[in-house]
């Protein structure tokens, strides 16, 4: 587990581009934290690091955007609206697994309301720090063979 301590939204949103640049396909992180903590800005950062130039917005409305024309395809995906018994039923590991969809990476947005959780991913929890920004905690989980250390 890692810590990182973000000044300020432009922190936020590198934290993301130097993931983006270092993920391979088939990655996901599983987002969580307070509304307003950073998850979209770390996504649009996300989207830098893969080379994506379309504007990425919170999709709470749309549920998933995609993402298509990066180093890799980029799956958002906002669990914000829904109850865990509706997301069970949209059958999104297709989009970690690259069921219909060419593999990229998945970024899951409001991710504890996510009952089935995939084999291994990047658990990243956005939380506010008194007159410091924010703090992200990254954790591993499964057998990823990532250094998070190159994001320091």
């Amino acid at each position: 587990m890692i810590n990182f301590i973000l000044s300020d939204a432009d922190s936020t949103q590198n934290l993301g581009l130097k993931l983006g640049e270092l993920l391979p396909a088939g990655s996901v992180i599983l987002l969580t934290g307070e509304l307003g903590a950073g998850k979209t800005t770390f996504v649009q950062g996300l989207g830098l690091g893969l080379g994506i130039k379309d504007a990425i917005v919170s999709p709470t409305f749309t549920l998933v955007s995609e993402y298509l024309e990066g180093r890799l395809p980029l799956y958002h995906l906002d669990l914000y609206r829904l109850e865990t018994t509706e997301v069970n039923q949209l059958y999104l590991e297709s989009y970690w697994e690259g069921i219909d969809v060419p593999l990229g990476i998945t970024a899951i947005e409001w991710a504890q309301r996510l009952p089935d959780k995939p084999h291994q991913y990047i658990d990243i929890h956005l939380s506010y720090l008194p007159e410091k920004g924010r703090q992200a905690t990254l954790k591993l989980v499964g057998n990823l063979l990532i250094n998070l250390e190159l994001l320091l």
